[in-house]
This record gives C-alpha cells, sequence and structure tokens, in this order.
C-alpha cells in the first residue's frame, strides 16, 4: 500500500503531529488510569472507615468486607460474560494462573501443623477444600482451553 503523504512535506508533518498527539493521549490516559486506581482504592478504605465511624461500631468489617467481595462477584460475573469469544482463551489462562496460586495457598494452610494454634484443624479442613476446588478449576481450565484453542486450529 502506497503511503499518499510520501512526497508531500505537508503532510507528512500532519502524520508525524498526529503521531506525536496520539503519544501524549497515551501517556495521559495511563496516567489518569493510575490516579482513579489510587483514588479508588483510597476511597474504599475511607469508605469503611466511614461507614464504622457512622454506625457507632455496629458494622462489623467482616460483614463490610464480605459485602465487597459480593458485589465483586457479581461485577466478576457480568465482566467475563461481556467477553467477547475470541478473548476466552486469554481469559481461561489467566485464570488458571490464579488457581495455581490458589493451589499454593491451599498447600500451605493444609500444611498448618508446623504452627501451634487454635483452629489448625479449620485450617487444614479449609485448606483441603480450597485444594480440591482449585484443582478442579486447574483442570477445567485446561480442558476449555484446550478445546478452545482446537477451534482455531486448522482441520485435518
Amino acid at each position: 500500500m502506497a503511503n499518499p503523504a510520501a512526497g508531500d512535506p505537508v503532510a507528512q508533518n500532519a502524520v508525524e503531529g498526529a503521531r506525536v498527539a496520539a503519544e501524549v493521549a497515551r501517556q495521559a490516559a495511563e496516567a489518569a488510569q493510575a490516579y482513579a486506581d489510587a483514588a479508588a482504592q483510597h476511597y474504599a478504605e475511607v469508605a469503611g472507615q466511614v461507614a464504622h465511624a457512622v454506625s457507632g461500631g455496629a458494622i462489623d468489617p467482616f460483614v463490610f468486607r464480605l459485602a465487597i467481595f459480593v458485589l465483586a462477584v457479581f461485577v466478576g460475573y457480568y465482566v467475563v460474560w461481556s467477553v467477547t469469544p475470541a478473548l476466552h482463551t486469554p481469559l481461561m489462562s489467566v485464570t488458571n494462573a490464579i488457581s495455581s496460586v490458589i493451589v499454593v495457598g491451599a498447600l500451605l494452610a493444609v500444611g498448618v501443623d508446623a504452627m501451634s494454634a487454635e483452629g489448625t484443624e479449620w485450617a487444614k479442613g479449609f485448606g483441603f477444600i480450597g485444594l480440591i476446588l482449585a484443582s478442579v478449576n486447574i483442570f477445567g481450565g485446561f480442558l476449555v482451553t484446550s478445546r478452545m484453542l482446537a477451534m482455531y486450529s486448522k482441520k485435518k
């Protein structure tokens, strides 16, 4: 494909100016995203402290965090279902990586005998359940990823 601005210096300057403007806009967008992420984290912490203070300590921090977790589950559900089919394979790969981190944490919880503290039986039980569920999730993720990659391979 030939460049229509190849011999025109004015057009070349306009193209270069557009490239520079696009780069500046990209950098500004990244900076804005970083500021937004920092502000969201700060405001979430402040909201928790305010809710605790306003209620006179009546809102248990566990309940507040549980409510945030439930909301995150709903947001995650709708985000995942709105992903285009072409992006499901990379999404599954990331999910498998997260599940492998969960397996490491579950193994640490199962091997909690090194510490002599109360509640180690509960930690071992929940660690074992977490280990089983994360292992099933990893295995299923690899099956789904394999099937999706097979959709893009050439037929023999």
